[in-house]
């Protein structure tokens, strides 16, 4: 199975203490975010987890004791975008955020590591020509540590339109001509680009829409096959796997305006004050009345087929 930490919340930024204590007591609890009484127990443990996913905007916090995950194998999407604290208010200046990243990708490998590009917008501060001048400088400095980027177009989901008023969808002109200059600095710094749920008609040299976190992602990641049950796939339209996430909405601190995951400043920060590192739950305690399940866990990897020596 793949444990996704990533799709509601930033576990590295925030939580990284938290996390590497229920690594070390080898198990977790999620809160099924529809049906708060309802929780579900992972075992985190090789044996059944086939990859640990993180997807963070500093993935600092987790190096100093990243040791403790070396019996997994893991993959990671670190997000690096061109906007300023008027979007980003509490991100970390992007110089760090890249050092950092360059820093994990000596660690577990470039083949595991994925630069986020996401979600681009267009205003009058980030032009189109603004985001090409930017992501081909990014892109320069992650050469070497990285083969591949993540890009998509905002989505205006109802949190994102209340926090962000502003925002417009970008246009299919607008989005073609980012594309293609976009792939063109691909091919310039061995990148492959992914789109994240955008449309087919983009793909091109260095661009495809197979989905970014994709059975065939992993495989390649980790360098074997993977026999992925079907009503694990994703959603429509997607192939990613976003199943089995231990994170919580309402919870990341970065402030971004485009968020889709929390709710509002106000409520994030009384999540986050009831964040205990020593708890199983990521936010506050089980209660009497919570009705507790053990997930099912078992390995996709099939290890008598090894992917390289099939190239």
């Amino acid at each position: 199975m793949i444990l996704n930490t990533g799709s509601r919340t930033d576990i590295p930024a925030f939580y990284s203490r938290w996390f590497y204590n229920r690594i070390k007591e080898g198990w977790v609890l999620v809160r099924n975010p529809y049906h708060q009484i309802q929780i579900t127990r992972y075992i985190l443990s090789p044996r059944v987890i086939d990859a640990v996913i993180f997807c963070t905007k500093n993935p600092e916090p987790m190096l100093e004791g990243i040791s403790a995950l070396s019996v997994f194998d893991t993959f990671w999407f670190v997000t690096i975008t061109p906007y300023g604290k008027d979007i980003e208010p509490f991100v970390p200046e992007k110089e760090m955020v890249i050092e950092s990243f360059q820093k994990l990708s000596d660690i577990t490998g470039c083949e595991r590591m994925s630069w986020r590009y996401d979600p681009v917008f267009i205003s009058e501060t980030y032009t189109s020509d603004y985001h090409i001048r930017q992501f081909e400088k990014t892109a320069g400095m992650l050469k070497g540590y990285t083969k591949q980027c993540v890009v998509s177009f905002i989505d205006l989901y109802e949190k994102t339109k209340r926090n962000f008023p502003e925002a417009k969808n970008v246009t299919g002109s607008e989005q073609r001509y980012l594309i293609e200059a976009f792939g063109e600095i691909a091919e310039h710094n061995d990148l492959q680009i992914h789109l994240c749920c955008e449309s087919s008609s983009l793909v091109r040299n260095r661009v495809d829409a197979d989905g970014c976190m994709s059975k065939g992602v992993l495989e390649r990641a980790l360098g074997c096959r993977l026999n992925v049950p079907k009503k694990k796939m994703a959603r429509s339209g997607c192939e990613c796997l976003l199943g089995a996430d231990i994170g919580a909405y309402h919870t990341c601190g970065h402030g971004c305006l485009y968020c889709y995951a929390n709710y509002d400043r106000q409520t994030v920060e009384e999540n986050m004050k009831q964040h205990d590192e020593n708890s199983p739950l990521l936010i506050g305690h089980t209660g009497r009345d919570d009705q507790i399940k053990d997930a099912e866990q078992k390995t996709w990897k099939d290890e008598q087929i090894n992917l390289f020596d099939l190239m």
